[in-house]
């Protein structure tokens, strides 16, 4: 029994796949986080784009 729990323990070719498993998760985590805060700042971008960009049209017609 021992000897099965020892060549388990020293057993490294998993390693590599779940240290690359778990630097995508990291990735896959920050990207979400980026893409769901863009995704709420760009509408706002854009609005106050346009406000500002009106406000100046309309004060030099004028």
């Amino acid at each position: 029994m021992w000897k099965i729990i020892n060549t388990l323990y020293r057993d490294e070719r998993g390693v590599s796949a779940l240290e690359y498993a778990l630097i995508a998760g990291i990735v896959v985590a920050a990207v979400l986080v980026a893409g769901s805060s863009l995704t709420t700042n760009i509408p706002a971008l854009f609005t106050n784009m346009m406000s500002n960009l009106s406000t100046k049209i309309s004060a030099a017609l004028h």
